[in-house]
C-alpha cells in the first residue's frame, strides 16, 4: 500500500512539474510559412521562452510569439521593429524610420514594396510594439492592420531555442 501511494505521488509531481513548464516557462511551437525566412524556415520547432519578459521588457529585434487575434489557435512569430513610445514610418524605398531616423538593421531578406498602413506614420503606445516579418514582402505583420502594433501583454514569450530540424538545432539568435 505504501508502494502504491509512493508511486502515485511521484506521478501526480511529474505532471505538476510539466504543467507548469508548459505554461509558465516554456512552450513548443512550429513555424508555419515563410514569413521568417531565412532566420526560421517553414517547419521548424521552437522552444520559446515564456519567462524572462516577467524580468525585463521585450527588447528591439527579439523575436516573438504571439496570438492573431482573428483565428483561435494560430500564433504569429515576428520580430520586434519598434518598441513603446516610438513613432514608426516606412518609405516608399522601404527604408524603416524610427522617430523620423533611418533604423540601421539587416534582418529584412530584401527590399519591402508594401508600407501598409506604416506609409504614414505610427505612434506606438505605452505598451505597443510594431512587429515585422524577416521575409517582408510574405509577411503579414504590423503593416497589416489585421494584425496591427502588438501589446505587450499578448506576447507569449521569445523564441529562444530551434529543436527541428535536428541539423539545425541550436539557440536563436536575436540581436
Amino acid at each position: 500500500m505504501k508502494e502504491t501511494i509512493s508511486f502515485i505521488l511521484y506521478i501526480a509531481i511529474v505532471f505538476l512539474a510539466t504543467y507548469l513548464v508548459i505554461h509558465y516557462v516554456g512552450q513548443r511551437t512550429q513555424v508555419s510559412g515563410t514569413s521568417m525566412e531565412y532566420t526560421l524556415s517553414d517547419g521548424d520547432n521552437l522552444i520559446v521562452d515564456k519567462i524572462s519578459y516577467r524580468f525585463h521588457a521585450p527588447e528591439r529585434f527579439d523575436i516573438i510569439v504571439f496570438p492573431f487575434q482573428y483565428e483561435e489557435d494560430t500564433y504569429y512569430i515576428k520580430r520586434i521593429i519598434g518598441l513603446p513610445g516610438e513613432t514608426v514610418q516606412i518609405d516608399e524605398a522601404g527604408n524603416i524610420y524610427i522617430d523620423g531616423e533611418v533604423l540601421e538593421e539587416s534582418y529584412g531578406r530584401e527590399v519591402m514594396l508594401d508600407q501598409g498602413q506604416a506609409a504614414e506614420p505610427i505612434e506606438l503606445g505605452e505598451d505597443e510594439y510594431f512587429v515585422l516579418g524577416d521575409n517582408r514582402n510574405a509577411s503579414s505583420d504590423s503593416r497589416d492592420p489585421r494584425v496591427g502594433v502588438v501589446h505587450g501583454k499578448d506576447i507569449i514569450g521569445r523564441a529562444w531555442l530551434r529543436i527541428y530540424p535536428f541539423d539545425s538545432i541550436g539557440f536563436i539568435k536575436h540581436q
